[in-house]
């Protein structure tokens, strides 16, 4: 036999739950069951959000509480579309074929086009673009008295300021239209000259006492040699474009050559200060009497640059510390000094890791410290002997090819400026022979030099070190 809970089931009809724990079907579940389903539909229907699919994107989908998006673009009342002409009820205001006049013409010539009718009679809207240049007129006592020039007739210069006025300044116009026939032949520059010259006179002659003034001022010296000097740029060869640029390039190499030099000097100068300071060092401590306690000692050290050997760091944080770890090297010495520090211990007989007394490890700390200063000093003292054996042999193949003068004697110092002076004669063109003459700062080192000079300073060090 059904129950109640059968036959709502049949007609899906949720109820509330005082009556589906009775089992009994209520008026209102039989009456309208239209509202139930759409309450449960309404409850059940909830969209979650899928699995990667992110937030942003989610949130631009519609849901049932909403409307869905359109399929085709909807015009609206706003945005960026053009707005529609709303034609009133008004009048259309009449247009009228009518004649005017440019006032910018003189010739009095008449032309016609459509205007409205109420403008009828107005000025050319155009004509207010028409700007005129001022040019100063001068009467014949003025002229007489400021304006006057040997080189130049009034004549020459009435016919100059004409023209000014008739092409408003432009210069390159009057030079053309210029009667070089009747006058003598002048160029832009004279032209030039002339002009603003009045002008400056006349300006000044009738300034009020009192005002500033602002006088037009034009050089033209300044404006032939710069005109001069595009002609010359302008009519050169491909040779001497080539050229110039092969110049560049090797005054390029020949800076950067400069500036290493330079930073190879200042490291050298560097290595020689901390020598010198650490054997002041030793000396004040050999000096120093023995009851003075080693932290006074230490406060009493001058100040070590930091290339001088090794910096190790100091242990002065609370807390318990190893003494092994003050011997250490720090991170900034690098491998290649590692691996030579450790063979010129083995050769000197120095265990690598002796043990850590507090007297041990601080000779050791320094006996390292001097012999990775050492390294640094053999290696300055190789690449000084190399350079200065390739200024040699540079000045060799430079007395050789007759650049230089005096007899092929191997120089000590510096190739004197003369070998650098002919890099920039015009006319030489990149010529593969060059090269030995430009490149008199040295040559760059390569990989493979450095790595056998460092090797083979290292072990001369090392048998300088060991002799007694």
């Amino acid at each position: 036999m059904a129950t109640g809970a059968d036959v709502r089931d049949i007609l899906e009809l949720g109820g509330p739950e005082g009556d589906a724990a009775s089992g009994t079907i209520s008026k209102k579940d039989i009456i309208n069951p239209d509202k139930k389903k759409s309450k449960k539909s309404s409850e059940t229907l909830t969209f979650k959000r899928p699995e990667g699919m992110h937030r942003e994107v989610y949130a631009l989908l519609y849901s049932d509480k909403k409307d869905a998006p359109p399929l085709l673009p909807s015009d609206t009342g706003q945005g960026y579309r053009t707005v529609k002409a709303k034609l009133g009820s008004k009048k259309v205001r009449p247009w009228k074929w009518m004649p005017f006049t440019n006032p910018a013409r003189k010739d009095g010539a008449m032309f016609f086009h459509w205007r409205r009718a109420a403008e009828e009679g107005k000025d050319y809207p155009f004509a207010r673009f028409n700007k005129t240049v001022q040019v100063p007129v001068y009467s014949e006592q003025e002229y007489q008295l400021y304006l006057h020039d040997d080189a130049w007739t009034k004549a020459e210069t009435d016919h100059l300021f004409d023209l000014s006025r008739r092409f408003d300044l432009r210069f390159v116009v009057i030079h053309d239209r210029y009667d070089h026939q009747q006058f003598k032949k002048r160029s832009v520059e004279d032209l030039k000259e002339r002009y603003y010259h009045i002008c400056a006179k006349l300006a000044n002659v009738r300034a009020v006492p009192g005002t500033d003034l602002k006088i037009p001022v034009f050089d033209a010296g300044h404006e032939r040699r710069r005109k001069e000097q595009l002609e010359r740029l302008y009519n050169r060869t491909p040779e001497q474009v080539a050229e110039e640029e092969y110049l560049l390039q090797e005054l390029r190499k020949i800076e950067a050559r400069k500036k290493e030099r330079e930073k190879r000097s200042q490291d050298l100068q560097k290595l020689i200060t901390a020598a010198d300071t650490t054997a002041e060092q030793r000396r004040t401590e050999r000096k120093a009497p023995k009851k003075k306690l080693p932290q006074k000692k230490e406060a009493e050290k001058p100040a070590v640059p930091e290339t001088a050997g090794i910096k190790f760091p100091d242990f002065k944080s609370a807390g318990v510390t190893l003494r092994s770890q003050r011997m250490k090297l720090p991170s900034s010495v690098g491998q290649k000094k590692i691996k030579a520090l450790e063979q010129m211990l083995l050769e000197l007989g120095v265990e690598l890791s002796p043990t850590p007394t507090e007297e041990l490890v601080h000779m050791f700390n320094e006996l390292r410290s001097d012999l990775v200063l050492l390294y640094e000093l053999k290696q300055a003292c190789a690449n000084c002997e190399y350079e200065l054996q390739m200024l040699r042999h540079r000045h060799e193949a430079l007395a050789r090819a007759g650049v230089l003068g005096g007899p092929t004697t191997p120089a000590v110092g510096p190739v004197p400026a003369s070998a650098e002076s002919a890099v920039s004669e015009p006319g030489l063109g990149p010529d593969p022979t060059k090269d030995t003459i430009i490149d008199v700062v040295g040559a760059p080192l390569t990989p493979n030099s450095r790595k056998r000079r460092e090797s083979a300073s290292s072990s001369s060090s090392v048998k300088k070190a060991k002799k007694p």
